[in-house]
């Protein structure tokens, strides 16, 4: 989970992953054994961070022959040495052998020309039917592409579960015990699916993901002065904070305010 997570987030980004996305992106995927932080300092090579981290920017000897980390540039106990060159900046040296390090800063996955695409163009492009699938014990599920098609479902069966990311039926039904006999995903549905900028503010349909709540928030924020977005930042740090990214996904704003 943690590996493929950041191999998505350095195969969609055009530009090196800040720390903050790093870490956004590695949020929902459970540790049982090492813990967090050696893995986050793993991936931080891909970020945007300092570079002294990597390539050693100062001329001044460590005092008191003190190690050098090959990895990090910073005083350790992993037997390298340092050895000053004059003019330009301290190399590490390791077991004798010169170690050249390297910048990860500049890393970007955009430029690959030989990689394979992240998802099928196929399945992007391909027509979605509306659909009607019935299950075991009478369950029935619907999917229509039309918002006068749900108004009839709901009209047929008006005890039926409208649907989205499909997160909270399963809580429901495993801790609450509830059932139900029909589930309506309403995700492809246009109408709920608006989300723009109005003179009055903004329209948010109710099958609108977080994730893209988020994204769509945060670029408001970078092209309306603050006065109009602080109502903005505020939902962004909210939801900084409500999920990880797969949750946040899948999860709707509709759904998400129906079960709060």
């Amino acid at each position: 989970g943690f590996i493929m997570s950041m191999y998505a987030l350095l195969r969609s980004s055009k530009t090196p992953p800040s720390e903050e996305q790093l870490e956004e992106c590695l949020a929902g995927n459970l540790c049982r054994c090492t813990g967090y932080r050696p893995i986050i300092d793993a991936f931080r090579v891909f970020a945007k961070t300092n570079d002294s981290l990597y390539i050693c920017n100062s001329k001044v000897n460590l005092q008191g022959g003190q190690s050098v980390c090959p990895s990090t540039g910073k005083p350790c106990s992993c037997r390298s040495e340092t050895v000053a060159n004059s003019g330009n900046c301290t190399q590490n040296v390791t077991s004798g052998n010169q170690f050249e390090p390297v910048s990860y800063s500049e890393v970007n996955g955009s430029l690959y020309t030989d990689k394979e695409l992240i998802f099928p163009p196929e399945l992007i492009m391909r027509k979605l039917p509306p659909l009607n699938l019935s299950g075991f014990g009478g369950l029935k599920w619907y999917r229509p592409l039309q918002l006068q098609h749900l108004l009839e479902l709901k009209e047929k069966y008006p005890d039926a579960k409208l649907v989205v990311g499909n997160t909270e039926v399963g809580i429901e039904m495993r801790m609450k015990n509830m059932q139900y006999q029909v589930l309506i995903c309403v995700s492809h549905v246009p109408e709920l699916n608006i989300l723009r900028v109005e003179d009055e503010g903004l329209e948010i349909g109710a099958a609108i993901r977080l994730s893209e709540l988020m994204q769509f928030l945060r670029k408001a924020v970078g092209e309306v002065s603050s006065q109009r977005t602080s109502s903005c930042q505020a939902f962004i740090e909210q939801l900084k904070w409500f999920a990880g990214k797969q949750i946040k996904n899948v999860a709707s704003v509709g759904g998400n305010i129906c079960t709060a």
